[in-house]
């Protein structure tokens, strides 16, 4: 069975710039953890909230280092210097709206600013983007919300096959 690779791509000019420790992609990395049953492999890095660093970063995730599924954290708000979902937009092939649409639903169970985060998710050659909001909590929240479809979504379109932890989450792929 092929080694699943995920990219975790951290859009943060401060935890760039050294001013606090990233910890949004290191939720990811713990959730995934619990998650992923097979072997995987992060690939992790951490960007300014710059459009053309975050679509190279994208791109050569994507492309370079084949990843099955690359998560990004930060950069979804209305903020000026928000614009990860638009370097995302960028870069796919194909724009996948339900990701963001339940996420959002998931969050306005926990805070009524949900409706304020702009989260979206594509495909890019067989990679699956999913945009994470930038709070530990939030991540851990919208992961449950959207896991389940991942390793389906990814089986679809030609990426590695994701075991789900049966213990922890439930995962859906149809029965043939």
């Amino acid at each position: 069975m092929k080694k699943v690779k995920i990219g975790i791509l951290v859009a943060s000019d401060r935890a760039d710039a050294g001013v606090y420790e990233d910890l949004s992609g290191k939720a990811i990395i713990e959730v995934l953890d619990s998650y992923i049953a097979n072997e995987w492999e992060p690939i992790y890095q951490v960007l300014p909230d710059e459009k053309q660093k975050i679509t190279e970063a994208l791109k050569y995730l994507c492309d370079e280092k084949c990843c099955d599924l690359v998560l990004t954290t930060g950069g979804t708000g209305p903020a000026p210097r928000d614009i990860t979902p638009e370097a995302t937009e960028e870069v796919c092939e194909k724009m996948m709206p339900g990701f963001g649409e339940l996420m959002r639903s998931a969050s306005l169970k926990y805070v009524p600013t949900a409706i304020l985060s702009r989260q979206t998710a594509g495909i890019r050659g067989k990679t699956l983007i999913v945009n994470l909001p930038g709070k530990p909590k939030s991540i851990g929240e919208c992961l449950e919300a959207v896991f389940p479809a991942i390793p389906y979504c990814i089986d679809l379109i030609g990426g590695a096959y994701i075991e789900g932890n049966a213990e922890v989450i439930s995962v859906f792929r149809p029965k043939k």
